[in-house]
């Protein structure tokens, strides 16, 4: 949801500073301007003009409720494809925080796999690039992702790298993604 909402913040609120993906602590009522609220994380800007991205734990600090961690509402039986469609969902539901079109429609994953482990369950291994190469916000994505691959059932090793061979291009994004950014 893309929004221009003013909000002075209820409380002390920790945030990444975007692009950078430093951490910042904003002080309760500073008045900032919620710009984007996708994939469980807040996009705002503050009244100084920097952007910044608040977790959605913290959603309280802008009048919001915090969304739950796992954004799927299904819960599979164990293996097969019903676990790749959760970690795909999970990619989808992880958004850039300056362009309001998630990963996989930006075309920023470059492998998603799922393979069964031999004591059971399966290890995820995700690589994906950045819209940017310098971007700092790979870190953030990065811990963003893991934590939701960890929350899905049957999931019991996770690897996510951040890669910048091939660099990204608009090319590489969704016809959707195109449409939703007027590339089209």
């Amino acid at each position: 949801m893309k929004t221009n909402e003013q909000i002075a913040l209820r409380r002390d609120c920790e945030a990444i500073e975007i692009p950078f993906g430093d951490k910042v602590m904003l002080p309760g009522g500073t008045v900032v301007m919620l710009t984007q609220a996708l994939g469980g994380t807040y996009t705002v800007m503050t009244d100084r003009g920097q952007l910044v991205r608040i977790a959605g734990k913290d959603a309280d600090a802008i009048g919001r409720e915090s969304p739950a961690t796992s954004q799927t509402g299904t819960s599979p039986a164990a293996g097969g494809p019903d676990v790749e469609k959760l970690v795909w969902a999970q990619l989808q539901s992880t958004f850039d925080p300056e362009i309001p079109v998630n990963i996989v429609d930006l075309g920023l994953v470059y492998l998603c796999r799922v393979t069964p482990l031999a004591q059971g369950g399966n290890k995820v291994e995700v690589k994906f690039t950045l819209t940017a190469p310098g971007c700092g916000m790979g870190g953030v994505l990065k811990g963003e992702i893991e934590n939701k691959l960890w929350s899905l059932p049957d999931v019991e090793d996770v690897d996510i790298e951040v890669v910048v061979d091939p660099p990204w291009n608009p090319s590489m994004m969704s016809e959707a993604a195109k449409l939703e950014l007027g590339f089209m």
